[in-house]
Parts: C-alpha cells; sequence; structure tokens
C-alpha cells in the first residue's frame, strides 16, 4: 500500500503547507486549523503513515501492555497501514493526530503517542476523544493534559471565539472499567461521569481484562468488555469546564 504518490482531493479542506501533507489526503469532516494544535511544549499533527508509522510500532513494541484494555493487539506494519486507512482514514469522522513532544530531541521533537477524534458528526455536532496513547517514557508528565486541552478547546469554543473552535455540543471520552489512568485524567477535564455500557466490544482472544462470555456465544474465544462513559457538553463547557481546560493548557 502505497502513501506517497496517491494524493486524490476529495473535497477542498485548504490544508495548510505547514502539515507538510500532501500528498496525503486527510479525509475529515471539518477542516483543520493550522495554528490551534501547537503551544511551546507540544504539536499536534495529524498521523500521515509513511511519516509516523514506523516510529510509532518502533515505540508500541517495546510496551505492549499499552493495549491491555484495547479491543486490538500488537500490529504489524503490515497490519497498522490497513488499519489506519480503513478505519481512520476512509471514515470522514475519524482522525488521529500524532503528538509531538517539543521539549525532546532537538527542533523536531519526539513522537510521544496519539490522540483522535472519533465518530465525529456535523450534524449532531458530536465527537468522542479516541486512541489516546501515550509511550510510557512520556507518561506522568505534560504530555495527556495538552493533548486533551488543546483538542477540548477546538472541540468546544464557538466558531466566533478566538482561537475558533467547532462549537460541538458533546465530547465524549469511553474507557475501560479498570483504566484508572484514563478514568482520573478524564476526570481531571472536568467530565462527568454518565454510565456503563456494558458488552461494548469483543476483545482480542486472550485479553486478561475482559469478561467471559456465554457457552455457545459465536466468539465465545474473545472476551467481552465494557465501557465506562464519560462527556462534557456545551452547558458544561460553558459553565465552567472551560476555565479548567484553559488553566491546563501551557500558552503558545
Amino acid at each position: 500500500m502505497s502513501y506517497t504518490n496517491s494524493y486524490t482531493p476529495t473535497r477542498d479542506l485548504a490544508i495548510p503547507p505547514t502539515y507538510g501533507l500532501d500528498p496525503y489526503d486527510i479525509n475529515f469532516v471539518f477542516p483543520l486549523p493550522h495554528t490551534l494544535f501547537e503551544n511551546s511544549l507540544i504539536k499536534l499533527t495529524p498521523f500521515i503513515p509513511r511519516i509516523h508509522a514506523e516510529p510509532y510500532l518502533s515505540q508500541i513494541t517495546k510496551y505492549p501492555e499499552i493495549y491491555r484494555y484495547y479491543p486490538y493487539q500488537q500490529f504489524t506494519l503490515d497490519e497498522f497501514l490497513p488499519w489506519v486507512e480503513g478505519f481512520i482514514r476512509r471514515d470522514k469522522g475519524n482522525i488521529m493526530f500524532a503528538i509531538i513532544d517539543k521539549t525532546r530531541e532537538g527542533e523536531e521533537g519526539a513522537l510521544a503517542g496519539t490522540i483522535g477524534l472519533f465518530k465525529t458528526s456535523a450534524e449532531h455536532l458530536t465527537t468522542e476523544i479516541a486512541t489516546l496513547i501515550i509511550f510510557p517514557p512520556f507518561q506522568r508528565t505534560h504530555i495527556t493534559s495538552q493533548a486533551t486541552s488543546l483538542l477540548l478547546r477546538w472541540a468546544l469554543d464557538l466558531p466566533s471565539d478566538s482561537p475558533p473552535g467547532l462549537g460541538l455540543r458533546r465530547v465524549q471520552w469511553s474507557t475501560h472499567p479498570g483504566n484508572l489512568a484514563s478514568r482520573r485524567a478524564a476526570e481531571r477535564l472536568g467530565m462527568k461521569l454518565e454510565g456503563l455500557s456494558r458488552w461494548t466490544f469483543a476483545l482480542p482472544i486472550g485479553a486478561e481484562e475482559g469478561k467471559k462470555s456465554r457457552e455457545g456465544d459465536p466468539a465465545e474465544v474473545r472476551p467481552g468488555r465494557d465501557n465506562v462513559l464519560y462527556a462534557i457538553c456545551w452547558d458544561d463547557w460553558e459553565g465552567g469546564v472551560r476555565e479548567v481546560v484553559r488553566g491546563m493548557l501551557i500558552p503558545n
């Protein structure tokens, strides 16, 4: 699969040249601003397989425990590229960003992990923060707070704000009930716990964090996973959460 010479524009996104995206088509439902996803500590840039796939996999293979709570297992490069192409790029509601830590490895920074927006709806003005993966050397640093805050500000601020946002009504966060680090991150951001969604995913064979299904289940060898649901809605944002999130952000 080639990502270098197959660019066919599907719509006019006016993507700024500073992203260095050509010839890769991002294919997200909303245009991407070029001034919003960066401050003095980190930069969020769309995940481009030809740029980020190999550095990502080189980190993931060192820390297989990262996928402990996820509904997929360790990828090879040949498995990962079709996943990015099919699950992310071809769905206009999904986008994944590479998180670049600008405080490490000189001017270019270091790949610290990923974060994304999934199930994004321009009609219903909703989205979900997803694919939040922070490599262990970057955990318990500024990475998670800065990346999530930048995305929340863009998602929930109004188009008339400065910098302009999307004016979404709801940003959801879902996680495994046992993933305490993820739950604490959501709570620090001011997200409200909404409940438990049971049997949401079929986990990979052998997953330790899943629930055993009934005898005769068509996927009996794959344990099940529940999801804990959190969300910030526009009225939460206007009611004080915006100030919490802005207080976490480091100025540009």
